[in-house]
């Protein structure tokens, strides 16, 4: 697909994904989630940007449409969108993306990117250094040359499906599940929560070599990485303690540590994540 095709199939994004959440799931989550970013700048949306058009972010449009004298239909047109000024005037794949860009499509971006595992902070619409990182990261898993800008070939990559576990696992704990994979807030969760208690035991999730056995100063505390082969690795963050050390050889259902609250945790719990090839994937149907 050209860019200008790929532009104009976005083109329609606003009014058909606006139908109704499974339109949205089906057809182009990024600009919808572009979208509540916009809405959210102007103090008309407060919930998840999580690119699905539910009554929240329908709300958000016709209440920004009564504050720009137009008719409160709920569908983002033409007058809809140059009532939203500059920021929402370039559609996703119609310019190329680099450092220093803003916009809607900016913010598509972001959300395209978290969504195949390369998750860069805040859906904020600015193409800043953490976008530029996730992007260049997400170039180098789809075999693209890794410039940090964001053109053709880079869109066609982001039009196919999320990567997925190729192994079975076991679930690491015994424990309810919490915050699942997929966005939360403004940003993206990249693993599930589990919300075991202080000190259960972690065990790992199939048979592996330990990679990274220790504190991990980015926010994830005591932190252990297990590589699996099939170029997967599984992470279990914010232990209270660890148990093994790197490079030692573990089977399936080892004890790796017990849970904690180190790093960024509000509370006790296991955050589990799963990679392929560097891409952060959901677990959950990897999982037994």
């Amino acid at each position: 697909m050209s860019p200008r095709a790929f532009a104009a199939a976005f083109a329609v994004l606003a009014v058909v994904a606006l139908t109704g959440p499974t339109a949205a799931a089906a057809l182009s989550r990024p600009n919808v989630a572009a979208l509540q970013v916009t809405l959210r700048a102007r103090g008309l949306y407060h919930g998840t940007i999580d690119g699905i058009s539910g009554p929240a972010t329908k709300t958000a449009i016709r209440r920004f449409q009564r504050h720009a004298h137009l008719a409160p239909d709920g569908i983002v047109g033409p007058r809809t969108r140059r009532a939203l000024g500059h920021y929402a005037r370039h559609r996703l794949g119609g310019r190329m993306l680099r450092f220093g860009r803003q916009g809607w499509d900016v913010a598509a971006l972001q959300f395209a990117l978290a969504k195949h595992g390369f998750p860069s902070g805040t859906f904020d619409g600015g193409f800043g250094r953490h976008t530029d990182a996730a992007l260049r990261r997400f170039q180098r898993y789809a075999h693209l040359t890794r410039d940090g800008i964001a053109g053709p070939a880079t869109y066609a990559a982001l039009r196919r499906a999320p990567g997925r576990c190729p192994i079975s696992l076991r679930w690491p704990s015994r424990a309810p599940l919490g915050d699942r994979f997929g966005p939360r807030g403004t940003g993206f969760h990249a693993g599930v929560d589990l919300k075991a208690s202080y000190g259960v035991p972690v065990r790992a999730a199939a048979a592996g070599r330990v990679r990274r056995a220790g504190w991990d100063s980015g926010g994830y505390g005591y932190l252990v990485v297990i590589g699996h082969g099939h170029h997967v690795h599984t992470m279990y963050a914010h232990l209270s303690r660890v148990f093994v050390h790197r490079g030692q050889r573990i089977g399936a259902g080892s004890r790796l540590g017990r849970v904690g609250a180190t790093g960024h945790a509000f509370g006790p719990h296991l955050h589990f994540e799963v990679r392929v090839r560097g891409a952060a994937v959901n677990p959950l149907p990897a999982l037994r």
